[in-house]
């Protein structure tokens, strides 16, 4: 999966088309951060978990675990950037 060249890009592509707004990866040397911007919680789980091609590739990649997800809300306090 992960080695396919398209295989970001289709998963990326299927994302977008579901709601997400945003969607960046980083990484250190030992861990990699996904950060996905949603218009709710019910419409990313529904991507995650219609999207088995993450899994495999995570596990293509080593990963043995399940992957720890965060749901964090927005807060207005007037002082965003961008």
């Amino acid at each position: 999966y992960a080695s396919d060249p398209t295989f970001f890009a289709d998963v990326a592509a299927k994302g977008k088309k579901m709601g997400a707004t945003q969607h960046h990866f980083y990484a250190t040397d030992a861990e990699i951060l996904v950060i996905d911007e949603w218009p709710d919680e019910a419409t990313f789980q529904s991507f995650f978990h219609s999207t088995p091609e993450i899994g495999k590739a995570m596990a293509e990649a080593g990963v043995t675990s399940a992957p720890e997800i965060t749901i964090y809300r927005q807060l207005d306090l007037g002082d965003d950037i961008g």
